[in-house]
């Protein structure tokens, strides 16, 4: 892609899940003009006539300036930017369709968190591979970023991690309004490594919740789960400083702590003594990012030397069948060692 735009005015969301329909809010309450895409015409005749999606985001009204279409040619048409925000596991079924209809000088944006399961690839090198352009010219959001929390206008802040950085600061300025207060970083690494890393300690975390544990537990979940994300990102060239902050830590933490959080009630679910199917049908057949993520993150562990027990252990109780129990007590009976290493 050649040039972009530096003042980004019209923008179109590809999926009208929650983080995608909050995050049009977000651009909209920010003064842009926002076509959303969504999979099924009911759902975009609802955002175009009523200014609401209460099948992902009820009570919440969206600003007149959001539009809906279910034909992604004309949602794409114009776009100065196009947002992706579908899941991880579908981000490739879904490009490979649009990537036709993609204008050729729009700045794109992911806001899928995940590693994907084969190819194990970051969504920004799924989306270059895809789109045909260099991975350094793709914008990632990242950061403690609920979506309803988000949608109600709640203070929160977000990474936009992007090699160039004026493309950072474009999306930067196109989002920023008066509850949503964007960050630019280089390091794209180190923040789709946290936001796609954070699921699967969260998984863990739900677990201790649903066997009644309590806030020793979960601290020892968090800050051992950060020096997993940490290994794994010094492994793969991401600045360690990226760990400690919104797209590290403060991810984590909402993630790993918030009854909002999908990861974290599955897991509470499976804590609790469900079943993967019986936790999966109980969320309305959603499966947590966290369960597919956790077997691409054991897998790029693994082939770059990095030590992941947490997530050894959430891929043996979602993939193996191992209780939560026994994973617990394997995890504290690993052999004793200093703290940083």
């Amino acid at each position: 892609m050649a040039g972009f735009a530096a003042d980004v005015q019209r923008v179109t969301v590809l999926g009208a899940g929650s983080w995608g329909t909050a995050f049009a809010k977000v651009l909209g309450d920010a003064g842009r003009d926002v076509t959303m895409w969504a999979r099924r015409e009911s759902v975009a005749e609802e955002i175009r006539e009523r200014h609401t999606n209460e099948s992902y985001l009820p009570g919440t009204p969206l600003p007149e300036r959001i539009t809906a279409t279910a034909d992604a040619a004309a949602a794409l048409d114009g776009a100065q930017a196009v947002v992706l925000g579908v899941p991880s596991q579908s981000l490739r079924a879904n490009l490979t369709g649009w990537q036709p209809l993609l204008p050729p000088e729009a700045i794109l944006v992911s806001l899928a968190k995940g590693v994907e399961l084969g190819t194990l690839k970051r969504m920004s090198e799924v989306i270059a591979e895809l789109a045909g352009v260099a991975p350094g010219e793709i914008v990632v959001v990242s950061g403690p970023n609920l979506a309803r929390e988000i949608a109600a206008g709640q203070p929160a802040a977000a990474v936009l991690a992007c090699a160039d950085h004026e493309r950072a600061k474009a999306v930067q300025q196109a989002t920023s309004n008066q509850y949503f207060r964007p960050y630019t970083n280089t390091d794209v690494v180190g923040c789709e490594l946290g936001g796609a890393c954070k699921n699967v300690i969260a998984l863990s975390c739900g677990m201790a919740a649903g066997m009644g544990l309590g806030a020793n537990t979960m601290a020892t979940l968090i800050t051992r789960g950060l020096a997993e994300m940490a290994r794994l990102g010094a492994k793969l060239g991401a600045d360690p400083l990226t760990f400690a902050g919104l797209a590290g830590l403060g991810d984590l933490v909402a993630t790993c702590s918030s009854p909002l959080s999908r990861n974290r009630t599955f897991g509470e679910r499976l804590g609790r003594g469900e079943t993967l199917a019986e936790a999966q049908a109980a969320t309305g057949g959603q499966v947590a990012e966290g369960v597919a993520s956790c077997s691409s993150i054991r897998e790029l562990a693994r082939r770059h030397g990095a030590d992941m027990p947490i997530t050894e252990a959430m891929y043996r109780v979602c993939h193996e069948g191992v209780d939560p129990r026994q994973a617990g007590a394997e995890l504290l009976g690993r052999s004793r060692k200093p703290e940083w290493s």
